[in-house]
């Protein structure tokens, strides 16, 4: 029984660590719909019946779509297989309780918000430009009533960005899957014997 819950608390560990760094994605989508002013408009998320962004739903879709297109889910499963590797079955208890393992948690934690900074980025500056124009025209014209003009801007330069910008988010990406894996082993390496 107790092997049964050992294995099953090293599945869960392993994905816990592939969902923060995927969520990095659904999280950048976040950051972006914030800075456009969709972040009222949310869709149901069909994988945990919570609500989330609009472009973060989005992308977090096309990324998941990616992965299986470049086989990066035989990755995932690589890593279930390394597990067997350096977590024996036979192995009583993996070391969780040590200070090394929440480190390693909240350094892949702290990531996962790297990774989604750097993924909305280009567009979350554009819309900070495109909010400082807004606010030195709402100076000097203080005839035009920049919040009607504002929102249907921002929108725009956002998509526009997005589109420039799509190739380098999928080249980042495809970046979070090789971490996810690299992360993977390393927490295995970390709470297991080789």
């Amino acid at each position: 029984m107790l092997l049964a819950f050992k294995e099953a608390l090293v599945g869960l560990c392993l994905g816990l660590i592939a969902y923060m760094m995927i969520a990095a994605v659904q999280i950048a989508g976040s950051f972006i719909d914030f800075q456009m002013g969709f972040s009222i408009a949310n869709v149901i998320d069909p994988q945990t019946g919570a609500q989330s962004p609009l472009i973060g739903q989005f992308i977090y879709t096309m990324a998941l779509l990616f992965m299986l297109s470049v086989n990066a889910h035989h990755l995932l499963l690589d890593g279930i297989y390394y597990s067997f590797q350096y977590i024996s079955v036979d192995q009583a208890f993996p070391n969780f309780g040590d200070e090394k393992f929440a480190y390693f948690i909240a350094k892949s934690f702290n990531a996962m918000f790297i990774i989604a900074f750097q993924m909305s980025a280009p567009v979350v500056a554009s819309l900070f430009l495109v909010d400082l124009a807004l606010g030195i025209v709402a100076r000097t014209v203080p005839q035009l009533n920049v919040f009607v003009v504002g929102l249907p801007l921002k929108i725009a330069v956002s998509f526009i960005m997005l589109i420039v910008c799509m190739s380098v988010i999928f080249v980042v990406v495809r970046n979070v899957f090789s971490l996810t894996i690299e992360t993977m082993r390393n927490l295995l390496a970390l709470v297991g014997v080789s």
